[in-house]
């Protein structure tokens, strides 16, 4: 068993739940990150989009519309755009013409 000695029932307050403390997301650095990933996806590509500074609402909406451009599902986790496919080169147009400065980072 494990050494866990954590408070989960206090006769004072009843059940004691942890609470979520959620990081702040580290400031970019005014550059816009596309990279290839494919690491523990079972060989399925995907590119990440890092240093967009949005906030949430913006992240989403910004994602659908690359995702429709291109075509392809994906997601937004913890700040990071998910596009599925290698479709490196067609983001980095799109994300000019929405004037941010873009680097292909990675191999």
């Amino acid at each position: 068993m494990g050494q866990d000695n954590r408070l989960v029932y206090s006769t004072e307050s009843g059940r004691i739940t942890e609470k979520e403390v959620q990081a702040p997301r580290p400031k970019g650095d005014g550059i816009v990150r596309i990279q290839r990933q494919t690491s523990g996806r079972k060989g399925k590509g995907v590119c990440l989009i890092t240093g967009i500074d949005l906030d949430d609402a913006a992240l989403n909406k910004l994602a659908a519309d690359l995702k429709k451009k291109c075509g392809c599902g994906g997601a937004v986790k913890d700040g990071v755009i998910e596009i599925q496919g290698d479709k490196r080169d067609l983001l980095k147009t799109l994300l000019e013409a929405q004037g941010m400065k873009v680097k292909l980072a990675g191999g």
